[in-house]
C-alpha cells in the first residue's frame, strides 16, 4: 500500500480514467481542494445511489420489488456513501440485485478507497515539509480502488464461493413450496469485509448460510474486517522512514481489542442463556470474536444478534465503537482516528513538562490541535444530541423492544453506530419511521464529513512546517511510555464523554 500511494507512474487503464473524468493526475492539491473532492465525489454518489433505488422498477433483475420509499432511499445512499452501511430494509425483499450490484457494491468500494485516500492524505502531512500540496484526491481515490480493494476483493469472492458463499442472479429457488431467496452474494460479500462496509445482501448479514455458511468462512470474514486497517499501520511506518512508530500504533490497537475480546468472551461464557442470539454453527467464542471484529472495526456486519448480548457483552461492543473506531478502526478512517489521537496524547504530554509538543517533526500549535479537537469531538456531540432527542421523544419507546436500561442501550448503541459509520444495531429497536430514518442519516453524514475536514485541515497545516530536529526534551514515539500515553488517552477521552450514558444503560443492565 505504501508502493502503491507513492508510485509516480499511473497504469493505462488509470490514465483512461483520469482523460474519461478529465483530471490531470500529475497536479496536486491543497488541503481544501483535497477536501472539496472528497465532498463533490461523496455528494454525487449520495444522489446517483438515491435515484438508482427510486427508479429500480425500470432496472433488470428488480423482481417487481418495486421503488424503495425516499426516507428509506435517502438514509439507505446517505448510509453506504459514508461506509456506515446502516440497513432499516429488508435486503432480499426490497431491493433487486441490480441495485445491489451497480448501487450498494460499486459504493462499497469506493467509500473504503475514500478513507484510504484522506489517511494517505494525512501521512503526507506529516513526511512533507513547507509546502501546501497534499497529492491529488482522484488519483487516490483510483489507486486505492484498482491497485487494492478490486484485486483483494475478487480473490476472497472466490475464496468465498469455494466454502459456500452463493452467487447468483435468481430471486430465489422453491425448496417445500418455500421460496429461498437467492443473491450475486459473494461479491458483495468479499467487499463488505474487505472495505469494512457490512451491509448485508440478506437481512441475516453473516449470520445467513448464504453468506457465511462456515466456521472457515467466518474466519476469512473476520480475517478481511482487520486486513487493511491492521496492515496501515505498517503503510505509515514505511511512509514516515520509522516502522517503530506504525507498530507503536498497533501495538495500543491490538492491546484495546484483544481487551475487549476478553470482556465480551467473557460475558456472554459467563451469561444465563450465553446462545441466545447466536448461530449454533458459531457458538459463543466466534460470535464474540466477529462481534469484537466489527465493532472495533467500522464495519457492522454482525454474525450474532447484538441486542441479545448480555449488558456487559453488548456494552463492551458499544464500547468498541466509542472509542472512536480505532481499535484498529476502519479502512483509512482507524488510521487516521489514531493519529489524530497521538497528537492529542502528545499535547498532553507537553502541558505535563511545559515543553511545546511535537510529534514526527511537527510542532503542535493552536491550529493543529483545534483541527484535532474538532476531529475527536464531532463524533460524541453528533451521537449524544441525537441519542437524547430520541430519547426525548414520546414515539421512540413504541419503537423499542425493551424498556429500561436495555431500552437506553438499543438508541444509544443506534445513534453510536451511525455517527461513528459503524451500521450495526441492537435489532430490538425499529428504525423505519421518518424521524429515525432522516436524523440516523444526518449523523452519518456529519461523523463521517466533519472529522474527514478536521484531518485534511490538519494535514495543510502540518505539510506547510518545515522539520523540527529531535533534540533531547523530544518526547521518544516509538517506546512502552508512548503507547501507555496513547492508549490512557484514548480510554480516558470516551471515559470522560460516555461514562454517564454507559452508566444508565449497559452498566445497570449489567448490575441488574
Amino acid at each position: 500500500m505504501a508502493r502503491v500511494y507513492s508510485a509516480p507512474r499511473h497504469s493505462r487503464f488509470e490514465t483512461a480514467v483520469y482523460r474519461l473524468v478529465r483530471v490531470n493526475p500529475d497536479s496536486e492539491q491543497k488541503w481544501g481542494t483535497y477536501a472539496l473532492g472528497v465532498l463533490g465525489f461523496s455528494f454525487v454518489g449520495v444522489v446517483f445511489l438515491y435515484v438508482l433505488q427510486r427508479i429500480q422498477p425500470l432496472l433488470p433483475f428488480d423482481f417487481d420489488r418495486g421503488p424503495i420509499a425516499p426516507a428509506m432511499a435517502f438514509n439507505s445512499a446517505i448510509s453506504f456513501v459514508t461506509n456506515t452501511n446502516w440497513q432499516s430494509y429488508v435486503p432480499e425483499t426490497v431491493m433487486g440485485h441490480a441495485v445491489q450490484m451497480a448501487g450498494l457494491t460499486v459504493q462499497n468500494f469506493v467509500s473504503a478507497a475514500v478513507g484510504l485516500a484522506v489517511a494517505v492524505a494525512l501521512v503526507r502531512g506529516f513526511v512533507r515539509h513547507q509546502t501546501d500540496r497534499l497529492g491529488n484526491f482522484w488519483v487516490d481515490l483510483v489507486r486505492g480502488t484498482v491497485r487494492i480493494l478490486l484485486p483483494v476483493a475478487a480473490l476472497f469472492a472466490v475464496v468465498l464461493i469455494a466454502l459456500g458463499v452463493t452467487m447468483s442472479l435468481k430471486s430465489g429457488v422453491t425448496v417445500d413450496g418455500q421460496l429461498v431467496a437467492q443473491a450475486p452474494t459473494a461479491g458483495q460479500e468479499a467487499i463488505k469485509e474487505l472495505g469494512t462496509n457490512g451491509g448485508g445482501i440478506f437481512n441475516a448479514n453473516s449470520a445467513h448460510p448464504f453468506e457465511n455458511p462456515s466456521y472457515w468462512s467466518n474466519l476469512v470474514e473476520v480475517f478481511l474486517l482487520l486486513l487493511i486497517p491492521v496492515c496501515l499501520t505498517r503503510t505509515f511506518g514505511t511512509l514516515v522512514g520509522d516502522r517503530k512508530q506504525g507498530y507503536v500504533l498497533l501495538g495500543v490497537m491490538g492491546t484495546l481489542w484483544a481487551g475487549m475480546l476478553a470482556v465480551i468472551w467473557w460475558a456472554e461464557s459467563a451469561g444465563a442463556r450465553p446462545l441466545e442470539g447466536k448461530e449454533l454453527r458459531f457458538g459463543v467464542s466466534e460470535s464474540a470474536l466477529f462481534a469484537n471484529a466489527t465493532t472495533g472495526t467500522s464495519t457492522g456486519a454482525v454474525n450474532a444478534m447484538h441486542d441479545s448480548f448480555t449488558g456487559l457483552g453488548g456494552g463492551g461492543a458499544l464500547l468498541n465503537m466509542l472509542f472512536g473506531e480505532m481499535t484498529p478502526g476502519g479502512v483509512g478512517t482507524g488510521l487516521y482516528s489514531i493519529l489524530v489521537m497521538a497528537i492529542i496524547a502528545v499535547f498532553l504530554a507537553g502541558l505535563m513538562v511545559g515543553r511545546t509538543p511535537e510529534y514526527l517533526g511537527k510542532k503542535l500549535g493552536r491550529r493543529e490541535m483545534t483541527a484535532a479537537a474538532v476531529s475527536i469531538l464531532a463524533m460524541p456531540t453528533v451521537l449524544l444530541i441525537g441519542a437524547g432527542i430520541a430519547a426525548l421523544l414520546p414515539g421512540t419507546a413504541a419503537a423499542l423492544n425493551n424498556s429500561g436500561p436495555h431500552g437506553l442501550s438499543e438508541i444509544l448503541y443506534a445513534y453510536a453506530s451511525a455517527s461513528n459509520n459503524n451500521g450495526s444495531a441492537f435489532a430490538g429497536i425499529t428504525a423505519t419511521s421518518d424521524w429515525f430514518q432522516s436524523s440516523l442519516a444526518v449523523c452519518m453524514a456529519l461523523g463521517r464529513f466533519i472529522p474527514i475536514i478536521a484531518v485534511l485541515a490538519l494535514a495543510g497545516s502540518l505539510a506547510a512546517q518545515k522539520k523540527t530536529p529531535v533534540t533531547a526534551g523530544t518526547l521518544p514515539t516509538t517506546g512502552p511510555l508512548f503507547a501507555t500515553l496513547l492508549g490512557g488517552s484514548v480510554v480516558l477521552v470516551a471515559a470522560l464523554t460516555f461514562v454517564p450514558a454507559l452508566a444508565l444503560g449497559p452498566i445497570a443492565e449489567a448490575l441488574l
